[in-house]
């Protein structure tokens, strides 16, 4: 309805992000620092977009001047013009179905996905108290860091914001440097399997063709 509140709905501000930070964290399951570093940084990503989806429209306020001059026809501020691929590309009806906005989901969901079938394999490994090396992990050395790479990128097409656009860098950054202390602690606790298992697997982006290795009783 045209009368009904844009923003200022700071009750879905807090549900939307206690349901994404509450998926993370039954996905992730963390229990090292380093675990609560990685979900705290998510976190923070995750508050950032849905105050300005749902609560306080900062950078349409920051851009105003520009997107009334561009769009003179458009209602800047109705909910739907937050989506602004949707208003910068012209795309037609319900801003929910435009192509970028559908992409975006289906990024969110594979990223979710990879934390998923990485936590699997990770917490079987340390029942067994071994290497993680199948599945995911057989690919890329921080699976988890992946997908909720994944996730964060998938929003940030879905509502792209300037707060977002300046956080997004920082965190891989801080996921770049949590991952350099996860393998120091793993390299103390495996040493020459894991020394091994570095030479064989990337750590963020996986290596196509590769031939299987045998580490620590996993196939690569």
């Amino acid at each position: 309805m045209a009368d009904s509140p844009a923003y200022g709905l700071w009750a879905l501000v807090i549900i939307n992000s206690a349901i994404f930070i509450f998926f993370a964290f039954s996905f992730i399951k963390p229990k090292t620092r380093l675990d609560w570093r990685s979900l705290g940084a998510f976190s923070a990503f995750i508050v950032a977009m849905f105050v300005e989806m749902y609560g306080f429209p900062l950078t349409i306020y920051f851009l105003s001047g520009w997107l009334q001059s561009k769009f003179p026809q458009t209602d800047i501020f109705a909910h739907g013009s937050g989506h602004l691929w949707h208003t910068l590309f012209g795309f037609e009806g319900d801003p929910h179905a435009n192509p970028i906005h559908l992409a975006a989901n289906l990024i969110i969901l594979a990223g979710f996905y990879l934390v998923y079938r990485a936590w699997l394999v990770l917490h079987e490994a340390r029942q067994q108290g071994k290497l993680a090396v199948t599945g995911p992990y057989a690919k890329v050395r921080h699976p988890q860091y992946d997908g909720l790479i994944l996730v964060m990128t998938g929003f940030l097409l879905m509502w792209p914001t300037l707060l977002t656009l300046l956080m997004y860098p920082i965190l891989l950054i801080v996921y770049f440097r949590l991952a350099r202390r996860e393998e120091s602690q793993v390299r103390r606790e495996f040493g020459a399997a894991y020394d091994t298992y570095v030479q064989q697997v990337p750590r963020f982006f996986p290596k196509l063709g590769r031939k299987g290795t045998k580490i620590n009783g996993g196939t690569l």
